[in-house]
């Protein structure tokens, strides 16, 4: 798609972002607000439910939001050189406008772009390598590839089509207690076929060769989830928009989103780890029994509990992924859903690029690709190796060439050991190793995903990673979580689990 192309659509769809309100039905009597809520998680996802719960919820309800580590949960940044690199989410798409609409809100700059090149790795050599000049790269891939990549562009187009229409449906309040609703709310049938197949037996009932799916596609699933391209559909489809221009990233780093938008929401953090979650029943004397969520915690402090009329869990509950406790509840609450998280390492190296370990004869200083990408192959250790800049760019900054010494971002599914290091490397001064439970395993089919619902008001945020998991789809649950929290709070049943709002649309027309 070209850039215009782009343009005009964020335009347009910021535009009914920011224009649009609720006037499809007249607002039923709203009952008193809750008086506390409390969010389990300073994620992108927790973080940007406390602010869309501030929003629905109005300037009186007390939330605080539980964290035992840093702000930013998988958007974290780690330093080398002097220099903060990401070590987290990296790049946000221009089509993101939750993401967008934050940074804008928020005051927060986007950082300064610098242009970058990819190619592709297959273990010993670049099968695939990009010229400056883009009439270059077309005729490279249309000679190799024919139509695939230019179909590639448009499947993908069409997917987003369906994809953004979440916004509309989110700016006029609607929200869906699944992900399977969401989804068919989304794209219909579509997209829960998306759900249910791989990519690749989604691309090749397309048409698309299997050739290209191994050469161009499998490499951008891996730079992304560092996964085949036996993911689902859906979230194989939104990784191939990293093939797309424009992407960007937060000036400072993208986790300053998280603590911006806790500032903006005036939240309370709390520095503890969520234990256990029980439901109370706590009688009344004038009226019926009223039930509360107690929320116990540890934390620098020592233990402690408190009750929440409402409570938002934006961490995962899977795989071990969380030690949280569930009792009192009238249903169990499963805290250990079936599926796993993939385990991948992000590696930032401060040294000097062996570039012939690359199969790359000419000089290291005439080598300017930034991004290699790699093709599913037992022979590699790497998902991809990215040439990365620090997450703020000063004024004069040119990315060095790779025959000098500079920090690269391996992206790998284990630890680097001191010989794989000698074999990608000349020279280095320092390592860092983050290993990340980073996002679900994807092995379609994906029958159904985790509720959003686990009790009458506790709710479950991060059910949406395993549909596809980015910082734009928890903000995309973080806003269903709000409304679907103040619906259900205030019984506005038509607004939750409905499909009909291009009818009622037309109706006001």
């Amino acid at each position: 798609m070209s850039v215009g192309t782009w343009t005009q659509r964020v335009f347009l769809l910021l535009g009914i972002y920011h224009s649009a309100t609720r006037t499809l039905a007249s607002t039923p009597e709203l009952h008193e607000p809750p008086a506390n809520i409390a969010v389990v998680g300073a994620g992108i996802g927790g973080a940007a439910a406390a602010f869309y719960l501030r929003q629905e919820f109005g300037p009186t309800v007390k939330i605080d939001v539980f964290e035992p580590a840093d702000v930013g949960g998988r958007l974290a940044t780690a330093e080398m050189a002097n220099q903060e690199y990401e070590t987290g989410g990296m790049v946000i798409h221009p089509l993101n406008l939750h993401m967008k609409h934050f940074v804008d809100k928020l005051g927060i700059s986007v950082r300064q772009e610098v242009p970058s090149k990819k190619a592709v790795f297959d273990g010993s050599e670049l099968t695939f390598e990009e010229s400056d000049w883009f009439i270059v790269n077309f005729l490279r891939m249309l000679w190799r590839y024919g139509l695939n990549y230019l179909f590639m562009q448009m499947w993908v187009e069409s997917v987003m089509d369906k994809f953004m229409r979440i916004y509309q449906y989110q700016q006029y309040g609607y929200s869906f207690t699944s992900m399977e609703r969401l989804l068919h709310a989304m794209g219909g049938d579509d997209f829960l076929s998306l759900m249910n197949h791989t990519l690749e037996e989604t691309m090749r009932a397309e048409g698309f060769a299997q050739i290209f799916l191994n050469n161009v596609v499998a490499p951008l699933t891996r730079q992304t989830y560092g996964q085949s391209v036996r993911i689902n559909g859906l979230a194989g489809a939104l990784s191939l928009t990293g093939a797309d221009s424009g992407l960007w990233a937060v000036d400072g780093g993208n986790k300053r989103v998280c603590s911006g938008l806790l500032y903006h929401s005036k939240s309370d953090l709390i520095r503890a780890r969520v234990t256990n979650i029980s439901f109370k029943v706590r009688p009344s004397k004038t009226g019926p029994s009223t039930g509360f969520y107690e929320v116990s915690y540890v934390g620098d402090g020592g233990a402690g509990h408190s009750m929440y009329d409402i409570v938002v869990i934006a961490t995962p509950l899977h795989q071990g992924q969380s030690d949280i406790s569930f009792s009192g509840l009238s249903s169990p609450v499963v805290s250990q859903f079936p599926g796993i998280y993939h385990q991948v390492f992000s590696i930032l190296v401060h040294g000097v690029l062996n570039t012939s370990y690359l199969g790359v004869t000419r000089p290291a200083s005439e080598f300017t690709v930034s991004e290699i990408l790699t093709a599913d192959s037992k022979d590699n250790v790497m998902y991809s190796l990215t040439s990365v800049d620090p997450v703020h760019i000063p004024p004069g900054y040119s990315r060095p060439p790779a025959s000098q010494t500079k920090v690269w971002k391996v992206f790998s599914p284990r630890a680097l050991d001191q010989e794989d290091l000698r074999r990608m490397f000349l020279s280095w001064d320092s390592v860092s190793q983050t290993p990340w439970l980073a996002y679900p395993t994807y092995r379609p089919p994906q029958r159904l995903t985790p509720p959003f619902i686990l009790h009458s008001r506790l709710y479950y945020l991060s059910a949406v990673e395993w549909a596809a998991s980015s910082m734009e789809m928890s903000a995309i649950s973080a806003r269903n979580i709000a409304l679907l929290a103040h619906h259900r709070w205030h019984k506005q049943m038509g607004q939750i689990d409905q499909e009909d709002l291009h009818t009622r649309l037309r109706g006001e027309l």
